[in-house]
């Protein structure tokens, strides 16, 4: 009698293994997309609180700071250098449109991203 009671415990204890290992296993994914949307919720967030970085002065910057404009490598970069040195600074942003590689779609992304410096701005 003792080994059918030891059986009959023995497949009770599994059946409540069966029934609450699921169980667990839900209640911790659950818990870990809670976590997950809160996290993915928070980043805008963190990157909107970084201070925005200051417009690039396209007579002063060298062509490191040119070419992380969008849709400027280093030969478009090294090329409005050139033409600073050719034509002297520029007196509106708009005049960068006169570098070979820059048309008015990439002049519509660098606008707000660029200067020409107060000093030129008005000559």
């Amino acid at each position: 009698m003792g080994s059918f009671r030891r059986v009959v415990c023995d497949l009770h204890r599994e059946r409540r293994e069966e029934v609450l290992m699921p169980n667990l296993k839900m209640k911790g994914l659950a818990a870990g997309l809670i976590l997950g949307l809160i996290f993915f919720s928070l980043l805008p967030l963190g990157a909107q609180s970084k201070p925005e970085s200051e417009k690039i002065n396209i007579n002063t910057a060298s062509a490191t700071d040119l070419d992380k404009l969008p849709r400027i490598g280093p030969k478009v970069a090294q090329r409005i250098i050139d033409y600073r040195k050719e034509h002297g600074p520029f007196k509106k942003i708009e005049e960068i449109m006169k570098v070979k590689g820059i048309g008015e779609k990439t002049f519509a992304r660098l606008k707000d991203l660029i200067t020409v410096g107060a000093e030129a701005q008005t000559k």
